[in-house]
């Protein structure tokens, strides 16, 4: 059995060859996974219905960026410019999301090769977020009763402040965000659980505290897992305030899927922020994610 990834060619989308994000990089990650005979194929997901996304978000921010009507100051807020390729890529990216959160409960384990918009809340988007496709499949699996109890793990360097507001009074699920303390946003939301990094932070010390956190999550009841793995962690990001190298990178994707795939727990995992100085480098560095739930699947055959 092969490692379901989803992917689709509207992941990108037309935000200008000068643009900070590297939207790109979905494109290649595709390319490079099956290049690298990681995977053989993809699904494909279709658009994020309304009806699905309004159990994240607002009717009126669902409208206003389908429509393309959304307030100048929240389009700047949200770092992308508002145009057709841009709402068919948010549309698909969550529907994406959604559609990988499935196949884990068939299979055990999924990953998306776009997702982890975690600034997003109810009301708006943020920080290169429009739709938060964590948050809209978490509460997709919860309202078919798919799932009972899900675990967020966002280990991207920023905190998931879209997703600890959005669920900040759901007991039903548990935020836990491991970030650069002094790295966006400048306002933190409050997860169930936060570990905020000081700056420079290296491997050692990063997987020590990551080791310690998981010990603690496996206390409690989760049935399943969103993890956002963003590799801006890495010393080499443009974005990044932290110090961890390629193999930390490594070790960390392997110890946290390793960690719940292997109580039967199913777990979804999704890109998060990179913004590597080496475009290549940026590529490789999120296929570990892909590399390590890849190993789980070939292991438990």
């Amino acid at each position: 059995m092969s490692l379901p990834v989803v992917n689709h060619e509207d992941y990108f989308a037309k935000i200008g060859d000068d643009h900070k994000f590297p939207i790109n990089k979905f494109g290649e990650l595709a390319n490079y996974l099956i290049r690298k005979k990681i995977v053989k194929n993809f699904f494909k997901p279709y658009p994020c219905s309304d009806k699905t996304l309004k159990r994240a978000h607002s009717e009126k921010y669902i409208n206003d960026i389908k429509n393309k009507t959304l307030d100048k100051n929240k389009v700047k807020k949200i770092g992308f410019p508002l145009v057709d390729s841009v709402v068919q890529r948010s549309l698909i990216a969550t529907g994406g999301t959604v559609l990988a959160s499935k196949l884990a409960i068939n299979k055990g384990i999924a990953c998306n090769t776009a997702g982890g918009s975690h600034h997003a809340n109810f009301e708006g988007g943020a920080g290169y977020c429009v739709f938060n496709d964590v948050a809209v499949a978490t509460q997709y699996l919860l309202d078919r009763g798919l799932a009972g109890r899900i675990l967020i793990v966002d280990l991207d360097v920023h905190q998931g402040n879209g997703n600890s507001d959005i669920f900040k009074d759901n007991k039903n699920v548990f935020t836990f965000s491991m970030h650069s303390k002094s790295n966006y946003p400048a306002k933190k939301s409050i997860s169930d659980l936060d570990v905020e990094l000081e700056d420079n932070l290296e491997d050692k010390q990063y997987i020590k505290l990551l080791k310690l956190y998981l010990s603690q999550l496996n206390q409690e009841n989760f049935d399943y897992v969103f993890y956002i793995a963003g590799v801006d962690i890495h010393f080499n990001d443009r974005l990044g305030k932290l110090k961890i190298s390629d193999d930390g990178i490594r070790e960390r994707d392997e110890l946290v899927t390793e960690n719940f795939f292997s109580k039967g727990i199913p777990l979804c995992g999704v890109l998060g922020g990179g913004y590597n100085k080496d475009f290549n480098k940026l590529v490789e560095l999120h296929s570990f994610l892909h590399q390590s739930c890849a190993k789980l699947i070939h292991s438990d055959e």
